[in-house]
């Protein structure tokens, strides 16, 4: 059969589905590969930030004699001091002064390994050498040495060395500047939306307003870094550092995403909805207060969380505002030096100890499920309270 040009129509047809397959195998190809790319990458950062969650432990003798007060190192055999922590060594002296009744004893405890020890006890590359190895070997097959869960990951923070270096100093940080985040954009969010779509009149101002909104929500997440160091350290006196600069820095970058999806959310109510109540005798802020916000209410929390997700995965906006100092100790107030779970993570992963590496995955399993567990959150309260109209 020929068509009016004197083109096969069945030809035409097969070219067209042929098309079609070859479309539609390169898009299953496409997630395929995606796919493929997201188990290797959870499956190696699993791999290699699972042994952070164990720490090696010896038991060993101590002697707390008087000359282990003005050198801790005499306190134990020469070749355990090797393989033992210095965190426990410094401590010794202290403890000794703390407690006098220690003076003239010997005591066997658990002590934290060493990094090298902690490497070697994991099967992963380490410096320690031949004879402390063969000291290891033997400690474990007297029951002298185990892997133990490392609790202090989860109630340390940073130190310089790798064995004590824990993310609670960091997730206070985080918790405070999200706090401070959440406080300041999502009032204020909430409200330039409602403004721009329930009262704002639709004239020129107004639409480059709404266009730069959408700018905003593309621009790279460093400029605000800028932005927050220009007006907020250099201009308003706010302490570097702090978790009050990190959270109004971050308020900035996600307060687009929240007018966006607010008003997402306040467009999606029938219009019925405020025709009757305006019939009934409410006025338009009782209106808008009364039923447009709570119908709207789950769309906002959806945008809400994911907004505050992103911000709670940056990085390149708290390094400008001094967010990336090493802070050993949780921040007290908001006002304190602070640092977050991204700044951790990247402070490890530049460090050249290699017993950093295993601290810097487990970081990124931590942040991972924090942020999985919020756009999760987000879901479920948008499949739960979602209306359909």
């Amino acid at each position: 059969m020929a068509s009016l040009f004197g083109i096969d129509e069945k030809k035409l047809l097969r070219r067209r589905r042929a098309a079609e397959t070859r479309f539609r195998l390169c898009a299953i190809a496409a997630l395929v590969l995606a796919g493929a790319f997201l188990v290797f990458f959870l499956f190696d950062i699993g791999r290699k930030g699972y042994p952070a969650f164990q720490q090696g432990e010896l038991l060993v003798t101590v002697n707390y004699t008087t000359e282990a007060h003005d050198n801790p190192y005499a306190a134990m055999d020469p070749d355990t001091v090797q393989i033992v922590s210095r965190s426990f060594t410094r401590l010794i002296p202290s403890m000794m002064a703390e407690n006098s009744r220690l003076i003239g004893t010997t005591q066997e405890i658990w002590v934290l390994a060493s990094a090298d020890t902690d490497q070697y006890m994991k099967g992963r590359p380490n410096r320690l050498k031949p004879r402390h190895q063969a000291l290891v070997d033997t400690m474990r097959q007297e029951g002298k040495a185990r892997l133990a869960f490392n609790w202090g990951f989860f109630e340390s923070g940073d130190s310089k060395l790798p064995e004590l270096a824990g993310i609670r100093a960091a997730a206070i940080g985080s918790l405070y500047v999200l706090l401070i985040t959440l406080a300041i954009s999502f009032p204020v969010g909430v409200m330039c939306a409602v403004y721009l779509e329930e009262f704002a009149p639709d004239n020129r101002l107004t639409q480059v307003i709404e266009v730069n909104i959408n700018n905003l929500a593309a621009i790279p997440s460093i400029l605000y870094g800028l932005l927050g160091l220009a007006i907020f350290i250099n201009f308003m006196g706010v302490a570097r550092s702090s978790a009050l600069v990190g959270g109004l820095t971050l308020s900035l970058m996600t307060l687009p995403a929240i007018i966006i999806s607010t008003r997402a959310a306040i467009r999606s109510i029938p219009p019925s909805i405020r025709e009757a109540a305006l019939a009934l005798g409410a006025t338009p802020l009782q209106v808008v207060w009364h039923h447009v916000l709570p119908l709207s209410l789950p769309g906002i929390l959806t945008g809400t969380i994911i907004g505050l997700a992103r911000a709670m995965g940056e990085t390149a906006p708290l390094l400008i505002v001094g967010m990336m100092a090493y802070i050993p100790e949780a921040p007290e107030n908001f006002s304190s030096a602070a640092t977050v779970l991204p700044a951790q993570i990247f402070t490890w992963a530049s460090d050249s100890q290699r017993a950093f590496s295993e601290r810097t995955a487990a970081g990124i399993l931590v942040l991972l499920v924090l942020l999985l567990g919020m756009n999760a959150t987000a879901i479920w309260l948008r499949n739960k309270y979602e209306r359909k109209w």
